[in-house]
């Protein structure tokens, strides 16, 4: 059974997660390296991308290919030992 995992304690793994999956495929990595970590309930973690708007270019991926995803969730699992969803806001 996964341990629980608090927002704040994911935010503080957040840079091992990317540099894992920066590791394994770095077209996944830039699609999540500028997403805000919004929500997380011990199960479904929320990323925000409004904030990259701000920068001029469109860095939105609210259609992020499933292989991404599993490769991020593989990442949290491998650093932080929690299974994961993933919901993506603009």
């Amino acid at each position: 059974m996964d341990r629980a995992l608090t927002l704040d304690e994911l935010r503080q793994q957040w840079n091992d997660v990317l540099d894992l999956v920066e590791r394994q495929d770095r077209v996944t990595w830039m699609a999540f390296f500028d997403a805000r970590l919004a929500d997380f309930d011990g199960k479904v973690l929320t990323l925000d991308y409004s904030d990259s708007g701000k920068f001029g270019g469109s860095h939105q991926f609210p259609e992020t290919r499933v292989r991404q995803i599993d490769l991020l969730k593989a990442a949290v699992l491998q650093v932080c030992g929690v299974e994961i969803e993933v919901e993506q806001r603009p």
